[in-house]
C-alpha cells in the first residue's frame, strides 16, 4: 500500500504508523519489491515520481474551483494506483460528514467513475462504499488508532472494524483468486498479527515496543441519560485534528499521542455522568478550540436512532 500524509481533519496513513517506533516510511523501489517478496506486506509513502502530473493538476483544480469535481477526484485517485502496476484494486469509499462525498449518489457515482476508469485500464476494481457518517471504532488520532488496530490483529477490537476489514479482505482475497480464503481465521489464529509484526520489523519498527500516550486528557460525559443519537464524523475528526492530530499545512508536524477516545457508539444507551469522549494532547491549551468542534457533534434522546449499515453499497 502506497501511501499519504493527512492534511486537515482527513487523517493520513503514514502519520498513524509512524508513531510505531523506529517505523520507516520511505522505501526504495528495490527495498519495496524485496519486502514483499519476503514478508507478504508493506505500507510505505508513494515517490515524487508516481504520476507526477497529478500535483499540477491538483494546484490547477485549486484556483479553478473544480477540486470536487467527480472526474477529476477520480482520475487523480486512479493514475496513481494504475501507475503502481495494480492486477486487482479494491476501494474503501468513504460516504458521510466525515468523508470528502458527503450523500451517497455523488459516492456511487465517484466509485462507478473510478471501477470504469480501472476495469478500462485492465486493472480488476471493486468499491466498497462504507459509512463514516460517525466514526468507525472508538477512536480518532494517529498512536490510538494504531493501538486500535493492534487490538483487532490479536482477534479484538471494536465490532465495526473487524467487520470492515474482514469484509475488504474477503474482496481483495476473491480478486487474487482466492475466494474461499477466511481472513477472520487469520486475525483469530494470529497469522495476521505475524506478519503485521514481520512488515513492521522490516521497516525498522519496533512492533513491541509501547506506543506513545498523551500526558493531558479531557474527559466529557453525559448531561442526561438517554440514547446517544448523534455522534458526527466530522465533528469528531476536527476536534482530533485541533488536538493535534492532524496538520493545517503541509509542513506542520503532527502529534502522534493527539486524538479522541470514543467511550460510546451511536444507537448506545448511556447514564448521565457516564463518560462519552476522552480527549488526549500533549499540549492542554488546544483542549478549548477543540471542545468547540464537537458543540452539536452529539446528541442524547430518548429513543435509539435508526442504524445505518457501515457497507452501504459495492459497485464493481
Amino acid at each position: 500500500q502506497l501511501s499519504g500524509r493527512g492534511l486537515g481533519h482527513t487523517g493520513g496513513t503514514l502519520d498513524k504508523m509512524e508513531s510505531i517506533p523506529g517505523w520507516r516510511a520511505a522505501l526504495s523501489n528495490e527495498e519495496m519489491m524485496d519486502q514483499l517478496r519476503t514478508v507478504g506486506a508493506v505500507v510505505c509513502q508513494a515517490g515524487s515520481g508516481l504520476a507526477p502530473a497529478d500535483r499540477k493538476l491538483y494546484a490547477l483544480r485549486d484556483i479553478t474551483g473544480t477540486v470536487e469535481a467527480i472526474p477529476l477526484i477520480a482520475s487523480s485517485i486512479m493514475s496513481k494506483k494504475i501507475a503502481e502496476g495494480t492486477d486487482s484494486l479494491v476501494l474503501d469509499v468513504k460516504v458521510g460528514s466525515g468523508a470528502f462525498m458527503k450523500d451517497l449518489e455523488n459516492a456511487r457515482d465517484l466509485a462507478r467513475t473510478m471501477v470504469d476508469l480501472g476495469t478500462d485500464a485492465g486493472v480488476r476494481t471493486v468499491a466498497l462504499l462504507t459509512d463514516m457518517s460517525t466514526p468507525l471504532g472508538l477512536t480518532a488520532g494517529n498512536a490510538l488508532e494504531v493501538r486500535e488496530s493492534l487490538e483487532v490483529l490479536a482477534g479484538g477490537g471494536p465490532a465495526d472494524v473487524v467487520e470492515l476489514t474482514v469484509r475488504l479482505a474477503q474482496e481483495m482475497l476473491a480478486a487474487a483468486g482466492q475466494p474461499d480464503a477466511d481472513p477472520a481465521a487469520a486475525l483469530a489464529d494470529g497469522r495476521a498479527m505475524d506478519v503485521w509484526k514481520a512488515m513492521i520489523r522490516a521497516q525498522d519498527g519496533d512492533p513491541d515496543a509501547p506506543l506513545p500516550v498523551a500526558e493531558e486528557t479531557h474527559t466529557v460525559v453525559a448531561e442526561r441519560e438517554g440514547y446517544l443519537t448523534e455522534l458526527d464524523a466530522l465533528a469528531v475528526g476536527v476536534a482530533a485534528w485541533r488536538l493535534g492530530a492532524g496538520r493545517a499545512r503541509k509542513e506542520d508536524q503532527v502529534q502522534a499521542v493527539a486524538g479522541i477516545e470514543l467511550h460510546a457508539k451511536r444507537g448506545a444507551r448511556i447514564q448521565k455522568g457516564a463518560p462519552l469522549l476522552t480527549l488526549h494532547t500533549a499540549t492542554p491549551e488546544r483542549f478549548e478550540r477543540a471542545l468547540e468542534a464537537l458543540e452539536g457533534g452529539y446528541a442524547i434522546g430518548d429513543a435509539p436512532p435508526e442504524q445505518i449499515p457501515l457497507v452501504r453499497d459495492r459497485i464493481g
